[in-house]
């Protein structure tokens, strides 16, 4: 059972934590029988912020609504879907152009082997990640961004034994098949399919950059003013919500609002995404948090599903608790994801 001062002694845990200057979380039992939110710093439980990769669970909803809806496959290749001007050379590796061969499947797994331009280093150059985190903020709309990625080293083929790469690259890809499919943009077919139908009232896809109303960001301790790039980016990170909505959807997603439940087991094939002891397991459309036995050995933690963001936003499920975890640190350098695992373990725990 979750004693009161827990939740509270865990945001204190959060924001204790250098470089971390804002907090908020909300915790939910599936039943609604348990809820609690917090906030620390610069934020309010109400604050609105930037979810990040978190985005991406929103793309999972809506791609496996219109595979249920019969309008697309997970084993549909790209082309059909994509015009062949974005896909020529785009993934070309060790003389093998693969680029026709990549399906959806291949992007909402990250096992396509396409390049992710935002960490990808050229010799001689900053990675955009760096560039932006010191500051420059500029627009990488789809064009800007295919056009830097065909200039990148693949990782490897699609589908290539049991390899996976993390890559932006994949989940814009992903955002342009659901505007052709839906014949929408990306903000449109969110608010329809997601964001109207949970009457979501302070979630939208941030568009312009003029709209300070997000919580700040930081990477370390300098703050990270980028609405520019923000702006640009959309299926791969570029929702704006609260933690009240955050968990309205997650809710929503993992109780089969948007397709069967059933098939979420379906989407939990999981791959290390970086060599042992790793950051966290990608499925199909989904991660899971790396729960070490050794950190809790009398009560194990069996899975945490869900996902990260790059700012440390968060929406995950644990089913041994039927508990429910949203929010926030605002960190982009690792920090925050490191203090909110921690906090979101120890609530688990009180709970098994």
């Amino acid at each position: 059972m979750i004693q009161e001062k827990l939740p509270e002694s865990c945001m204190d845990s959060i924001i204790g934590k250098k470089h971390v200057f804002s907090a908020v979380m909300r915790v939910e039992s599936g039943d609604g029988s348990f809820a609690w939110s917090g906030a620390r710093g610069e934020m309010n439980p109400k604050s609105r912020y930037f979810i990040a990769s978190v985005t991406k669970l929103y793309v999972t909803a809506v791609i496996m609504s219109l595979v249920e809806e019969n309008k697309l496959r997970l084993d549909d290749k790209i082309n059909k879907y994509i015009p062949q001007d974005y896909l020529e050379k785009l993934h070309v590796f060790k003389g093998v152009d693969y680029s026709n061969t990549i399906t959806i499947m291949h992007l909402i797994s990250n096992t396509s082997g396409i390049p992710d331009y935002f960490f990808y280093k050229e010799p001689g150059k900053p990675r955009a990640a760096d560039s932006l985190f010191s500051g420059n903020d500029e627009a990488w709309g789809f064009d800007k961004m295919i056009n830097a990625v065909k200039n990148m080293k693949p990782k490897f083929p699609p589908d290539y034994k049991n390899k996976v790469h993390y890559s932006d690259t994949n989940y814009r890809l992903l955002g342009k098949i659901i505007e052709i499919v839906t014949e929408k943009n990306t903000a449109e077919a969110f608010k329809e399919r997601i964001f109207d139908v949970l009457d979501l009232r302070n979630t939208y896809m941030y568009s312009d950059p003029n709209d300070d109303s997000p919580a700040v960001l930081y990477y370390k301790g300098t703050c990270v003013c980028v609405p520019n790039y923000m702006a640009s980016i959309g299926s791969e990170g570029g929702i704006v919500s609260t933690a009240d909505e955050v968990m309205i959807f997650t809710k929503a997603f993992f109780s089969g609002q948007f397709f069967p439940k059933e098939k979420i087991e379906a989407l939990k094939k999981w791959r290390m995404l970086l060599p042992p002891p790793g950051l966290f397991y990608f499925g199909i459309g989904l991660e899971k948090m790396p729960t070490p036995r050794i950190m809790m050995p009398i009560k194990p933690i069996r899975e945490i599903v869900g996902f990260w963001g790059q700012t440390s936003s968060f929406a995950w499920y644990n089913s041994d608790t039927d508990l429910y975890f949203t929010g926030t640190a605002n960190q982009c350098n690792g920090a925050g994801h490191y203090a909110v695992s921690r906090a979101i373990f120890k609530l688990i725990q009180a709970m098994l």
